[in-house]
């Protein structure tokens, strides 16, 4: 599996472009219409949107893809969000549907790659972190020596506290991919994230 990172253009999260085969991708967090550009430009046809969770910062690129045939899943509990009026203050573009729910502990394949969904509310009332293969894509639950922020709407600093350890509990270590900034591991994070203790 090939992850391409794709940093944001002014403000908003990290979105990664996997691909198996090398012609089919999964997006995960479309954040910005040039998410679809750079698709095209690694020659991908990005098949699905895996939504981390439903804030504006990583689905402005949603509606884009949607109208060129992407199909966009996120947690049931999270679909209402996605749609708050939170997100049309800041302008974004809501103008796609989701296509499919995902629940905690689901396994499924996209495009050739095997996923894990791990339900960690908290940063939101349905965000999800997933695994596949040796990567954890963590959205705003997990960054590099900090933690996501709870004061945003369905946000609950003890909820996202337990769903931190529940990935700190998860049996092997992994690549996280955060929503922001820079990349890290669990290992890592087990032993210098200040916020939360195994």
């Amino acid at each position: 599996m090939k992850v391409y990172k794709i940093y944001p253009k002014g403000f908003a999260s990290n979105s990664y472009i996997l691909t198996q085969d090398g012609l089919n991708a999964v997006i995960i967090d479309c954040a910005q219409p040039s998410v679809l550009e750079e698709c095209v430009k690694l020659n991908l046809i990005p098949r699905f949107v895996l939504l981390t969770h439903g804030h504006y910062d990583h689905i402005g690129g949603c509606a884009m893809c949607y109208n060129v045939g992407t199909e966009i899943i996120c947690s049931k509990e999270e679909e209402q969000i996605v749609y708050h009026p939170f997100n049309k203050d800041f302008g974004c573009d809501l103008n796609f549907k989701i296509n499919k729910h995902v629940s905690d502990g689901e396994k499924f394949s996209l495009c050739g790659i095997d996923f894990i969904a791990i339900a960690t509310p908290g940063h939101s009332v349905g965000s999800m972190c997933y695994i596949a293969e040796d990567c954890l894509f963590s959205g705003d639950t997990l960054f590099f020596e900090s933690i996501g922020r709870w004061d945003l709407p369905t946000g609950n600093g003890r909820q996202l506290e337990q769903s931190i350890k529940k990935l700190f509990s998860l049996p092997k270590d992994y690549v996280v991919y955060c929503g922001h900034e820079d990349n890290t591991t669990l290992s890592h994070e087990k032993i210098n994230n200040a916020y939360v203790r195994p």
